[in-house]
């Protein structure tokens, strides 16, 4: 995998050519002070709220007041407060709200799709830079696309310079059974693989021909050849009146994940021929598709590793201050023979 294949697949650099095809979105160069602050591995003080978040440590008080989390070992007083950035701020408030109130973030590359469970409606639906910024400072698909974009090229070039974007896209009610991965080999059509191999839908069991012939008709029209590259993969996603959408594209490498199939059966192209449907076992150029047959073959979610209790993460993001308070008056009262 080239870096080139690569920058190809950023957002900026397909959208304009693809953009009827897709879902509206709003792309905005993120400043290198907002980078800085995304990248922090300090403590989670999330900006871009209305009123600014802070925490504040001092010394002495009336131990009884526990409306307030007090601690400190010295007369100092340190207070964490959440970086602002007005204009980057207003120019995201306008992009949402030019998109209907409510959006799906990304940034050149990755959704943080590993980091849904942090967020209080437990969706990537935000409305808020501050909604934003919680997934994104979560989020090690991120942390990727900021630190290690080039992980799986093997060319021996300079990496290239990077200008960092956030993607707002029109937040759609996406059904998962509705999503399809498609894999393009010298710009052939070589497999589709259903996006949630982690459920049994029926349905694509019952209709995988009439799946499998509209998005090769939808590839034969709108992304045949026009394409950057030869070698790339695709997301695409067929709504209840048939039509197929472009969702996304994605390097062809280990970097995407090739989810039904492996790497090595799309680059040799073995095995894919006894995929194919019935009806398109009889035409040459049909790719192969697959999909969970049954709820035997139903997986675990992939973001189940990313996930944390959740207590632990309404303490770590001061969500419930009540749990915070409590545990601050448990330690209090503990006796010092406790203390490891």
């Amino acid at each position: 995998m080239k870096k080139e294949q690569i920058l190809n697949c950023q957002f900026s650099s397909w959208y304009p050519r693809f953009k009827r095809q897709t879902i509206r979105s709003v792309i905005l160069p993120i400043p290198q002070n907002v980078k800085d602050y995304l990248l922090d591995d300090g403590t989670l003080v999330v900006s871009g709220r209305e009123d600014p978040q802070t925490i504040t440590q001092e010394d002495g008080g009336d131990e009884e007041e526990a409306e307030e989390a007090v601690w400190s070992d010295d007369e100092n007083t340190a207070t964490l407060t959440a970086p602002e950035f007005p204009e980057f701020s207003l120019k995201v408030e306008e992009a949402i709200h030019s998109l209907g109130g409510n959006v799906f973030p990304k940034l050149n590359w990755s959704a943080p799709r590993d980091a849904y469970w942090i967020a209080m409606n437990n969706s990537l639906k935000c409305n808020s830079l501050s909604d934003i910024f919680l997934l994104f400072k979560s989020s090690d698909f991120i942390t990727r696309d900021f630190t290690q974009p080039f992980i799986h090229c093997n060319d021996d070039s300079p990496d290239p310079s990077l200008d960092y974007e956030l993607v707002l896209r029109k937040w759609c009610e996406l059904i998962p059974g509705a999503e399809f991965r498609c894999f393009v080999k010298e710009n052939k059509l070589i497999g589709i693989s259903q996006r949630d191999y982690t459920q049994y839908y029926e349905h694509i069991s019952k209709q995988k021909e009439e799946i499998c012939r509209s998005i090769q008709d939808f590839f034969n029209k709108h992304i045949q050849y026009k394409f950057l590259d030869e070698d790339f993969v695709f997301d695409v996603y067929k709504d209840s009146m048939g039509r197929v959408w472009l969702i996304d594209f994605n390097p062809f490498g280990e970097v995407t994940d090739s989810l039904l199939f492996t790497w090595e059966e799309i680059r040799s192209g073995s095995s894919l021929k006894s995929d194919q449907t019935e009806g398109a076992a009889m035409e040459e150029d049909s790719p192969s598709f697959r999909c969970t047959n049954s709820n035997l073959t139903v997986q675990p979610s992939p973001y189940l590793s990313y996930r944390l209790p959740k207590d632990f993460v309404d303490l770590s993001t001061g969500e419930d201050v009540h749990k915070l308070i409590d545990l601050l008056k448990l330690k209090r009262n503990q006796p010092d023979d406790e203390e490891p």
